[in-house]
């Protein structure tokens, strides 16, 4: 994945997962997006709130992430998005790469606009494989029948993340750098001077929401997966993605010709 990730969070106080899950668990949350240079992160981090810890596994604070996300032929999931419907969700395997742990998720849209993520134990070995048992448990997180058996593998991703938790509000900041995208016939592309980064709460703006805000850096609408697929497939509707992708994506890759929705 290149040259080594940044080590955003050394100066912060360790929190153990475990005390991370019973403080900001956050299945069912608020998410913002920012998408912003290495440098903004940096100076987030300068002089930060005393009441923020980073999450350490095994002396590590970065930790590399895997994803393979599913979708339909038709991509039902991929246009769910970009159409905005009430319904959409996303499945995908994520392979945490320094343990070797794998999770098969399933991400929905609640109306209000929360995201609900559940997760079932997978097959570290086969991260772009689901069997029927896997295809049974999508079903029933989707309630709705016959989607998950038209499930293939698709778009990959790649980053390197690290979490921090305020123990004040019980919200979550996660700082995803190195982002990869990899598809079938298609070139890997890696963005390495950009930053995602994300705030989880149960819903109050976050502190570092705040920080941001007074920085002149908003949310934006972005999504890994279907961002990665708009640039490989230019052809696909990205309305919802325009802005974010020719300001932040195309500098190293040149700019997609964007299809609209219909």
């Amino acid at each position: 994945m290149g040259t080594e990730p940044t080590m955003f969070c050394r100066a912060l106080p360790a929190m153990s997962l475990t005390e991370l899950e019973s403080i900001a668990g956050l299945l069912t949350r608020t998410d913002r997006k920012y998408v912003v240079p290495v440098g903004v992160v940096a100076a987030l981090l300068e002089a930060p709130p005393v009441d923020w810890s980073a999450l350490e596994i095994a002396g590590r604070r970065e930790f590399r992430y895997d994803s393979t996300y599913f979708d339909t032929d038709d991509l039902v999931s991929y246009r769910g998005a970009a159409h905005r419907r009430r319904s959409r969700f996303k499945v995908r395997t994520r392979t945490y790469v320094d343990s070797g742990a794998c999770l098969l998720e399933v991400k929905t849209k609640t109306q209000r606009g929360r995201t609900v993520k559940v997760r079932s134990p997978h097959d570290p070995a086969r991260p772009q494989h689901l069997d029927p048992e896997d295809r049974e448990f999508v079903e029933a997180q989707l309630g709705v029948r016959g989607v998950a058996v038209g499930l293939v593998p698709g778009l990959g991703t790649e980053y390197v993340r690290s979490t921090i938790v305020d123990r004040a509000d019980r919200s979550r900041l996660t700082i995803d750098q190195r982002f990869v995208i990899r598809a079938p016939g298609s070139e890997r592309r890696e963005f390495s001077e950009l930053v995602i980064v994300e705030t989880k709460s149960i819903g109050p703006v976050t502190t570092a929401d705040r920080w941001l805000w007074r920085h002149g850096h908003r949310p934006v609408r972005i999504s890994k997966y279907c961002v990665g697929m708009a640039l490989v497939h230019p052809e696909l509707p990205a309305n919802r993605w325009r802005r974010v992708i020719q300001r932040h994506f195309v500098a190293d890759h040149g700019p997609p010709a964007l299809a609209r929705v219909a």
